[in-house]
């Protein structure tokens, strides 16, 4: 628009603010209260996964030094405090070893089930289903060793894992050509324990 004079711009002005001004503040501190909330957002992440940081390696101290009751303490303050964070997940396969070192099996099982459910990303699921599938053919729980397998094994990317443990369950089950199989299945598809494997396979009973 064009105006004659500057009063009439100066009028115009006024006009428009006193129209529009509300709105514009109410804008503006909207948007300073956004990014402030989101900064602070942010730092609160950052002093979280800090925290959560060291008490992860308080926890992994305690088992170094074979103390699975100050494990257990440590496991539990990390599901309890930081239970948003990759670390309560990875607690709970720390407390298992404790428990199993101890010879509490009932307790380390209970754990990996725990760190199964809620493992904040697949692969922590997957190594705590390998970890438990290997206690219970070790104990002789071979269906339930079935089920895990069943329920977990569908990752190519450890796909050499779980067919190491189908090849520790076919032998627990007499099965000797199957646990062959499994075996030579780990072993080409990059097993972590070949050589471990290799000495299973050269125990088995002849085909």
């Amino acid at each position: 628009m064009s105006y004659e004079t500057d009063e009439e711009k100066v009028e115009a002005i006024k006009k428009w603010w006193k129209e529009n001004g509300l709105s514009v503040i109410a804008g503006a501190a909207i948007g300073l209260g956004s990014i402030y909330a989101w900064r602070f957002w942010i730092d609160h992440q950052q002093r979280v996964a800090g925290q959560a940081s060291s008490a992860f390696e308080q926890l992994l101290s305690n088992a170094a030094m074979s103390q699975p009751e100050a494990v257990v303490k440590q496991a539990d303050l990390l599901k309890d405090e930081f239970g948003s964070t990759p670390y309560a997940g990875l607690s709970e396969l720390v407390a298992a070893k404790a428990f199993y070192q101890a010879g509490d099996v009932a307790a380390a099982m209970s754990a990996l089930r725990e760190a199964i459910a809620k493992a904040p990303d697949p692969a922590i699921a997957r190594i705590a289903a390998l970890r438990l599938a290997r206690i219970q053919v070790a104990e002789g729980l071979l269906d339930e060793t079935d089920a895990t397998l069943a329920a977990h094994d569908n990752s190519p990317a450890f796909a050499g894992e779980f067919a190491a443990v189908r090849g520790d369950l076919a032998a627990a089950r007499g099965d000797a050509a199957a646990a062959r199989t499994a075996y030579e299945q780990a072993i080409e598809t990059g097993s972590g324990q070949s050589q471990l494997i290799r000495l299973k396979l050269d125990n088995l009973p002849a085909g």
